[in-house]
């Protein structure tokens, strides 16, 4: 199994998280595929990990499902695209709910963590994997861009600049007419946090640097229309009421009233 460094390093780690929470927080999130690929997980894959860390990673995933699966219910046909997809599985957590209609399902990664994606899932059908770097725009290429699309970036804006995503930003919005685009992100304080998680966890060379301090205010930047800003741990907090250590707990709160960890979804056009 390929050994990556620097950003591609992190591609276990959601995974990790993912296996966490669907055993021990099953009535949160539940994810199977996520749980068959347990055995493929190298030696050091959960190092640095906590359960506040772990819920964190899901939480962004449960939203990000949620926002999915409304666009694809509003439309017949349409395209939802992950960026930077890595080994997510949500292909397999919401097929079913897509059946009976036009759903086009993407990836697209690094060729190098195609090439894993590939080893570990293969490409099934309905889902088309594309490998290349996300900011160069050729991926378009592969995607009927008039259909509404849903593009769908978790946890790759922090490594990298603003202009950069600014300009990207810019891009998917000359690319896709009906397109919508949601992504997480952290404001300066959760940055700070964030980076010594990295650190801890032994990837000291990926560390981020993009964030957000005011949503509607970024969005204006980008000549885009802000549709909605979620924090993350909510439903977390509700849900799981009493099955949280108190670490877990007090992290949450302070980054739900800090508006640390956020989910912006944004109209291109």
């Amino acid at each position: 199994m390929e050994k990556f460094s620097g950003v591609a390093n992190t591609l276990y780690l959601p995974l990790v998280a993912r296996i966490y929470t669907s055993k021990t927080f099953p009535e949160y999130f539940y994810d199977v595929k996520a749980l068959e690929l347990e055995r493929i997980l190298p030696d050091g894959a959960t190092k640095g990990s906590s359960q506040y860390s772990n819920l964190a990673s899901v939480a962004r995933y449960r939203s990000m499902d949620l926002t999915a699966e409304a666009f694809f219910t509003s439309h017949r046909a349409c395209n939802i695209v992950y960026l930077g997809v890595g080994l997510e599985t949500a292909y397999d957590r919401m097929r079913d709910k897509a059946a009976g209609r036009d759903v086009r399902w993407f990836g697209i990664d690094l060729p190098e963590v195609i090439a894993e994606r590939r080893k570990i899932l293969g490409e099934r059908q309905g889902e088309t994997l594309v490998a290349g770097d996300m900011f160069k725009m050729q991926w378009v290429e592969s995607i009927d861009a008039s259909l509404p699309t849903l593009l769908i970036v978790s946890g790759v804006f922090q490594y990298f600049h603003e202009n950069e995503v600014v300009s990207f930003l810019e891009n998917c919005k000359a690319s896709f007419p009906s397109g919508e685009i949601v992504f997480d992100a952290t404001n300066q304080s959760g940055l700070k946090f964030t980076n010594w998680f990295i650190k801890r966890t032994g990837n000291g060379d990926a560390l981020m640097y993009f964030y957000v301090n005011d949503s509607a205010a970024f969005a204006e930047q980008c000549n885009l229309t802000l549709i909605e800003e979620k924090t993350f741990f909510t439903d977390a907090l509700r849900l799981l009421k009493g099955k949280l250590t108190f670490m877990t707990k007090l992290s949450m709160k302070v980054a739900e009233r800090k508006k640390q960890a956020i989910l912006i979804h944004l109209k291109l056009n």
